[in-house]
């Protein structure tokens, strides 16, 4: 497989990038050495390799999650500069 003018330009419109001149052959030249180096992992024989899992022997532990030092609603609403009954009162941010 080669990257073309076709394949990076369709890559940057998914990107939301733009190419042009120079730019656009430099990308198709960095890009199409990426494949090269992709195809010269596959010339590797790991028929006899397993797969690897994770990354080292380390577990997570995790922790129960427990509630603790809950706030009640009326006094966590008397932080906010502006609030409603239940709720904080905040700018729109969206516009319809």
């Amino acid at each position: 497989m080669t990257i073309d003018d076709s394949t990076v330009e369709k890559l940057a419109g998914l990107a939301k990038l733009d190419f042009e001149g120079q730019d656009k052959q430099d990308i198709k030249t960095h890009l199409n050495r990426i494949l090269g180096f992709i195809d010269k992992l596959n010339e590797l024989d790991t028929d006899q390799v397993e797969p690897l899992i994770y990354m080292n022997e380390e577990t997570n532990v995790l922790r129960a999650d427990v509630v603790s030092n809950e706030v009640p609603q009326k006094e966590a609403l008397k932080n906010g500069p502006k609030h409603d009954s239940d709720y904080f009162r905040v700018p729109k941010v969206m516009k319809r």
